[in-house]
């Protein structure tokens, strides 16, 4: 992100008016709702000598509105605050926004969401969709991959609570995450370039510069790279001696051998050398990115901005680590027996084009286009139990992408009113395709990778395809200067295929017994596989989704509004081409935004209630006969309600602070859930293996009350401006799975403190030295027990490190 001034951040802040705010019970956030879209938030520039906080607008209603103005929930980061907490990642946001979760998925590598206690942790492939949609540059990006990429170069992230159906549409059931790139200016030539460096081997280095062509056209190129060694040791081999190791393996060859004499094994003493113990870690970053924008503006009326980014991953995964770790061994360590690779690429091309038809009318055309490619391995069951001989004792399983590959593209034509007027309008019309294929295989051997086949899977689907229209308008009465009527409607169509998708299990006992790799094609007769299900099918679903909403301007410095608005995420197909249906959410807001003491404070607050129907929930089970699918049904949905808060102060020209808070009830309605995660009972309900009702059940990732306080303050010096800041998070007990097992399965009440020291030369030099954690606390973000010992993706240890920096 582009480093701009420290006066340029938006701030949240103090606890004794947050209190004050949730007791009033009026809705917060920068402003929520239904977002409009022509320009990124920005702010003002503000008088360092002012007490007032900088203005900040957003386009949130897809028109660029003051936040002080603009009536939905919304939180608005510029690039100064997105620098400022070393935003990197949307999993580096969601401390910055009220009731906003992020989940590492470690054999995917990808981060699910969760907002106002609605996500899907399944939706991280192409089988399952998200409840928070995730936009760049108003464009969507359909799969998760997209959201752990680096966020660099921003003007800003406006995070939006509440369904987005009118404007935003796909997959915004929640709400929805629209990052805006930095755009390139016509007659200037500034840029900046950081470098950084810190524990874990970390090294860092970004920057980007402005080229001006001529009078009409302009070009920017940033570019941005990050990496440090993983957080996970290797844990070395148990030593069994040789003896104990043929006395367990004794029974279990005789068992084999007499029941398959045609395909007898024999004693093989453990091979330490399939342990991993060198090499690239877990946890590991190693990703670029880069981005060429061009902006040519023949005219005053027309504008035309268009770029291309790539970005490569070459890290690792996370790592389920055990919860409580073996004697003598470190937390943050694991025994490994398959190496961890990620390969990821992905290609980009976005493009607006705006045209001013007269000075009441204007024309937008926003274009995209992605495709992703990509692979991974990944040790799934984490050395939980360690083998007692090559085939008893734990488990060997690996999670393999073996091949990932998705393109999309989209193309939305919006028609809307300008200027100040009685009535203002917007029409839209919106088109979408994607296109996807994985093949993801998983070997289960029993004790070690020598072993016999416990069971082995490969899921193979060439093609998936999505096809989503839609037509949507908005209007705006204003009745007077203080009152303003809103009314949305969106119809959308999705279509869903899957096209020659199979199951493939391991199924011939007389076929070597070796683990499924890249090399063999599970399809060829001989490989000892068979194809158990056939996923072809087609699903059609339409939905009309509307807002309704009324917001009065009390003075100038208060607003009040109320709303409904209802959200939408398509049905589909899921394993065997069963379908499932859609889900839906209709949310009732009342929200305030009120600046108090001649701007030094600013205060929004929300409160909601949310009815949530037919969630999806999606996760790995085994059916009856013995075989394994993701399995997608309708719960009955939830009920939800909470108070939102976030506050900025500027209690002096130096000093400020920032507040948010959350109160979160998100309760489960009827829900019958089954998962290979989880030990569960045997299932009462046909076509699972087990199952538990967690009707009445906490939703994940849903903690009753979160904070975050940060307080900051300017030293002036005669060469530059030196800002100590320190942030905290907060936020009480929270379950990591609509199972709430207990409390393994609970991440408890806990503080994470972040420290920042910031130098900003008169030169236009600067240095950024940060610790975040710096508590080193172990923070669980999800939890699992299949593989015996409980184990958790955890957040990552302390890290700190410093940037310098120069601005020209």
């Amino acid at each position: 992100m582009n480093h701009v001034p420290q006066t340029g951040k938006r701030l949240l802040s103090p606890i004794q008016l947050a209190v004050i705010a949730l007791l009033a019970g009026t809705s917060v956030a920068h402003a929520a709702g239904q977002a409009e879209q022509t320009a990124p938030a920005t702010t003002t520039t503000a008088d360092k000598t002012s007490n007032s906080i900088t203005e900040v607008y957003v386009t949130a209603t897809k028109r660029t509105t003051s936040l002080q103005k603009t009536p939905v929930a919304v939180t608005a980061l510029n690039a100064a605050a997105l620098d400022d907490n070393h935003v990197q990642t949307i999993q580096d946001v969601v401390n910055l926004v009220p009731g906003f979760s992020a989940t590492g998925q470690g054999d995917h590598g990808v981060i699910t969401m969760t907002l106002r206690g609605i996500g899907n942790d399944s939706a991280k492939t192409e089988y399952a969709d998200p409840e928070v949609a995730t936009f760049v540059d108003g464009i969507y990006s359909p799969r998760p991959e997209g959201a752990t990429a680096l966020l660099f170069d921003l003007d800003a992230i406006e995070v939006l609570r509440g369904p987005q159906g009118t404007l935003w549409g796909r997959n915004s059931t929640v709400g929805a995450v629209n990052m805006q790139t930095v755009k390139p200016e016509i007659g200037s030539t500034a840029g900046f370039f950081e470098g950084g460096y810190g524990n874990y081997a970390r090294f860092g280095a970004r920057g980007a510069i402005n080229i001006p062509i001529n009078d009409q056209m302009a070009m920017r190129v940033a570019f941005v790279h990050e990496q440090h060694d993983g957080y996970i040791d290797y844990q070395n081999p148990q030593d069994v001696s040789l003896a104990d190791q043929r006395a367990a393996a004794a029974p279990v060859i005789a068992a084999w051998n007499a029941a398959h004499p045609g395909n007898p094994i024999a004693f093989q003493p453990i091979n330490n050398n399939n342990y991993v113990r060198n090499g690239q870690k877990y946890s590991a970053q190693d990703q670029s990115a880069a981005r060429v924008s061009f902006l040519w503006r023949p005219s005053a009326q027309l504008k035309w901005n268009v770029a291309y980014e790539h970005y490569a991953d070459r890290g690792t995964p996370s790592m389920n680590l055990l919860q409580q770790q073996r004697a003598g061994q470190p937390f943050w360590s694991a025994l490994v027996d398959v190496a961890p690779n990620v390969v990821r690429d992905s290609n980009s091309v976005r493009s607006r084009v705006d045209y001013e038809i007269n000075k009441d009318i204007s024309l937008a055309y926003i274009a995209g286009y992605s495709r992703f490619n990509g692979s991974s391995t990944y040790d799934q069951d984490g050395g939980a139990r360690p083998a007692t001989s090559f085939t008893t004792g734990g488990k060997y399983q690996a999670n393999n992408t073996v091949w990932s590959k998705y393109k999309n593209y989209s193309h939305e034509v919006e028609i809307q009113s300008t200027g100040k007027r009685d009535v203002d309008w917007l029409l839209g019309l919106y088109y979408a395709n994607e296109n996807n294929g994985i093949r993801f295989d998983i070997p289960i051997m029993n004790g070690t990778q020598q072993g016999t086949v416990d069971w082995q899977g490969s899921f193979i689907q060439p093609k998936e395809t999505v096809d989503s229209k839609a037509v949507f308008g908005q209007t705006t009465w204003n009745v007077n200067d203080s009152l303003h009527l809103t009314g949305g409607l969106r119809y959308t169509s999705d279509e869903r295929k899957n096209i020659g998708g199979t199951n493939n299990g391991w199924s011939d006992l007389t076929a070597p017994q070796i683990p499924v790799n890249p090399s063999m094609n599970p399809l060829a007769p001989g490989s000892g596989f068979s194809t158990y299900q056939h996923n072809d099918g087609k699903f059609t679903d339409n939905k009309l989704t509307g807002l309704l909403r009324v917001n009065y301007d009390i003075d100038k410095n208060n607003m009040v509004y109320a709303s409904v608005a209802t959200g939408y995420k398509s049905g589909g197909l899921q394993d065997g081409g069963v379908p499932y249906g859609s889900e839906s959410l209709t949310n009732f807001e009342v929200g305030s935004k009120s600046t108090f003491l001649g701007g030094a404070v600013r205060m929004n607050n929300a409160a909601y209630y949310s009815k949530f129907k037919d969630f999806q929930f999606s996760a790995p089970i085994t059916n009856p006969d013995g075989t394994r699918g993701l399995a997608t049904s309708n719960a009955e949905g939830a009920r939800i309600w909470g108070l939102e808060t976030e506050i900025a102060a500027k209690i002096t020209p130096v000093d400020r602070v920032q507040f948010t808070a959350a109160y979160t009830n998100a309760k489960l309605k009827k829900l019958i859930g089954g998962s290979n995660d989880y030990v569960l009972p045997a299932c009462p309900v046909a076509g699972i293996s087990t199952c538990l009702d967690v009707t009445g059940n906490t939703m994940p990732h849903s903690p009753k009350f979160s904070a975050q306080a940060m307080y900051q303050h300017s030293f002036q010096f005669s060469g530059g401006t030196l800002i100590p800041r320190i942030s905290a998070h907060y936020e009480t007990a929270s379950w990591l799975s609509v199972f709430n097992l207990g409390e393994p399965d609970r991440q408890k009440a806990y503080t994470r403190t972040d420290l920042g020291l910031r130098f900003d030369a008169d030169s236009k030099w600067y240095f950024d030295a940060f610790v975040r954690n710096a508590e080193d606390k172990n923070v669980k973000t999800s939890a699992m027990n299949a593989n015996g010992p409980w184990q958790a993706q955890y957040l990552p240890p302390r890290t700190f490190g410093i940037n310098v920096g120069k601005t020209f």
